[in-house]
């Protein structure tokens, strides 16, 4: 449909980075794609941050979204776990700015509330929902898909859209 806006949500991480995109059509949302970009313990840090960015930028030319959607880092609970996904946080933020395209960012709070009305959500209950209101009939295998789409549809929930 012409008038069908793109969101692709992305949840940071260095090991696995979550990705989804969905279509926004008024109150309706469609599935569009999801998966996981996936980097392994056995690259240096920067060859995973280099990783995350050649993919990042081959979803953004695959997909052509109106919005990004990132979540925000909120956890610190292992200093260095952080910090390698503040860096790929930034990395993913870079890309998406320098190929164009606007960003918005949620923290999990925000995306747990926009997705079942309750901020201090189980994880396993924002899947159920997500899938409920994408209507896939399977469980999303990946929580890191699971939680990119879950974003997307926060986005899409707050009206972050840019106007047309």
């Amino acid at each position: 449909m012409p008038n069908d806006r793109i969101i692709l949500g992305i949840d940071p991480g260095y090991g696995r980075v979550g990705y989804g995109a969905i279509s926004v059509s008024g109150p309706n949302l469609a599935l569009i794609t999801y998966g996981c970009i996936t980097t392994t313990k056995a690259w240096t840090q920067p060859r995973r941050l280099q990783e995350i960015a050649k993919t990042i930028r081959r979803l953004l030319k695959t997909i052509h979204p109106d919005l990004v959607a990132v979540e925000k880092l909120f956890f610190a609970k292992n200093a260095r776990t952080a910090l390698g996904v503040s860096e790929a946080r930034g990395v993913i933020t870079c890309t998406v700015q320098e190929a164009g395209y606007p960003t918005v960012e949620f923290t999990p709070a925000e995306i747990k509330l926009a997705v079942t009305g309750h901020g201090r959500a189980e994880k396993r209950q924002v899947q159920l929902l997500v899938e409920r209101l994408l209507k896939i009939k399977e469980s999303i295998a990946s929580d890191d898909a699971a939680d990119a789409l879950g974003i997307a549809i926060c986005a899409a929930q707050v009206r972050a859209l840019p106007k047309q």
